[in-house]
């Protein structure tokens, strides 16, 4: 009989989460992820736990981690097994399920054993502010206004399998890092909110950092007076609790689908004495606020320019005036002022 190869035993959720990607929501036996192999908004990469095999509803593709691992590196099969393998640390005796890669037995075999980690955590080499014009670029074409990105994030260096890449990244609390370009999203370790405190009663609270720099681009203002909190995943939004719930009122700015809808409603349960307040309706018919930015720019763009060579000074310019045109509409999804509070 024929032995399965080892790559196929390592849980794709495990390798997902070791390179910081996290599932939007999950169900009994799978979870449901942005696809890590395109741009998407609405979650439609799914994982089976159980079978241990991914598919990927917007290609129609799918497989086993090594079948995923030759499509993230564009690769062949055996370059795909060389890069799980060299990233195998060998520690004999090992428990430690944080450190190891849980495999899967045959069926009637032994118990389950927790196996060293094979994949190749993603590492961080430094970071600096925003300059590349490839993420200029990406952030440009997400509507982000640039002195709204360059107050938030940061440019950031990073390794995986001794192969250099760089990246938008945008902090969290813990020290790890959201990291986004127009090919990869994904994150380092450890996964954490991030809050922003400015002493204020009121909070603004959004899942992913492109929405909270979004909101900013619509008030065009890299200045905020209120407090925030992104959640870098709706999973943690337990973690956010003790710092959103001190606020007498909260502002969500969750996505229009269903873990956003959930997560609005557990933070109502979470926060009973604060006042929540809902604002997806200002976006509604979009999947989130990032997306109702987009669609406001691309309906006020004019035809594009017969020139083909336009320097990316002269876009980002152009983007800058569609933002100002929408300054004046953008008092319907700023939290209503409240007394002796600034916003």
């Amino acid at each position: 009989m024929t032995a399965i190869p080892h790559s196929n035993r390592i849980s794709i959720r495990d390798f997902l989460a070791r390179r910081g990607i996290q599932p939007k929501y999950e169900r009994s036996g799978y979870g449901m992820y942005l696809s890590p192999l395109r741009e998407e908004r609405t979650p439609s990469f799914k994982v089976d736990y159980v079978r241990n095999l991914w598919y990927d509803f917007g290609l129609g593709e799918g497989g086993t981690l090594l079948t995923l691992v030759m499509r993230l590196e564009r690769c062949d099969r055996y370059a795909a097994i060389r890069i799980l393998s060299n990233g195998e640390i060998r520690q004999a005796g090992s428990t430690s399920l944080s450190s190891g890669i849980y495999e899967r037995p045959a069926v009637g075999g032994p118990s389950p054993v927790v196996r060293p980690a094979t994949v190749p955590a993603l590492r961080v080499l430094s970071d600096a502010p925003l300059r590349h014009p490839a993420l200029v670029g990406y952030l440009a074409s997400r509507g982000i206004v640039p002195s709204v990105a360059a107050a938030f994030c940061r440019e950031v260096r990073y390794e995986v399998n001794g192969c250099a890449f760089f990246a938008v990244g945008f902090r969290n609390d813990a020290g790890g890092w959201e990291l986004r370009s127009a090919r990869f999203k994904g994150g380092s370790s450890p996964k954490h909110i991030t809050t922003i405190d400015n002493q204020s009663d009121t909070v603004i609270a959004f899942e992913g950092f492109m929405d909270f720099l979004a909101y900013l681009s619509l008030k065009y203002s890299e200045r905020l007076r209120i407090d925030a909190t992104v959640l870098n995943s709706v999973v943690n939004l337990p973690k956010a609790v003790p710092f959103i719930s001190r606020h007498p009122v909260i502002h969500a700015f969750f996505d229009n689908d269903e873990a956003g809808r959930k997560a609005t409603a557990d933070l109502i349960r979470l926060c009973p004495r604060s006042e929540v307040i809902d604002q997806s309706h200002f976006y509604s018919g979009h999947k989130d606020i990032n997306d109702y930015l987009i669609a406001r720019i691309k309906g006020r763009t004019q035809k594009p320019s017969t020139q083909k060579n336009a320097s990316e000074t002269k876009a980002v310019q152009a983007l800058r005036n569609n933002l100002q045109a929408l300054k004046a509409e953008t008092a319907e999804i700023e939290p209503p002022r409240r007394k002796g509070v600034k916003v």
